[in-house]
């Protein structure tokens, strides 16, 4: 993998982090390239140098953190569901504002859609209807219960700004997901 120069990366979360400012004030739809690059304190053709559109810039965001969670998940695989939920929940809470915006308030209307996907996609992995408890349930219907009601928890801690500890959330989040799968 070619190493990306410094001064690139450096352009790149700066721009980020406007959008998500930015966020934070207004409806995505209503910011313009222009508050973007006054925000980051960039010229206008520099967001063009690495992005074709603001809605490309959000789309490279989340699929970033889409990716950086597909990497726990991973990470996660040996560990029990409460020490693989802790890893995600302490990443919420390090990218609190981020998440918060998504799914709490004025965020992208496709980012809940994209999480859930990918959400489902990955508890694919962990379904088991062969035997035990879950022997007589539809995949599909387990796997986007268990998927909907993780975003749904989620969306819930962020929308109260976070009425239990990350910790907790995890605890709690792993506890259900293995009575569930």
């Amino acid at each position: 993998m070619p190493k990306v120069d410094r001064r690139i990366l450096k352009t790149q979360e700066a721009l980020k982090k406007a959008v998500i400012e930015l966020m934070s004030k207004k409806n995505f739809d209503d910011i313009t390239i222009q508050e973007i690059s006054d925000t980051a304190n960039l010229s206008r053709g520099t967001i063009y140098l690495h992005y074709l559109d603001k809605y490309d810039l959000l789309d490279k965001l989340i699929e970033s953190h889409i990716d950086e969670l597909r990497e726990f998940c991973k990470e996660a695989a040996e560990m029990d569901y409460v020490e693989g939920t802790m890893i995600w929940t302490d990443y919420f809470e390090k990218n609190y504002s981020f998440f918060s915006m998504m799914l709490a308030s004025r965020g992208a209307p496709f980012f809940r859609k994209r999480f859930l996907d990918f959400l489902i996609e990955e508890f694919r992995k962990d379904v088991d209807i062969t035997k035990g408890k879950n022997e007589e349930i539809e995949e599909e219907i387990l796997v986007r219960f268990v998927a909907s009601a993780q975003v749904g928890i989620i969306e819930w801690w962020f929308t109260n700004d976070k009425p239990v500890t990350h910790d907790k959330l995890a605890e709690q989040l792993g506890t259900l997901l293995e009575r569930n799968l």
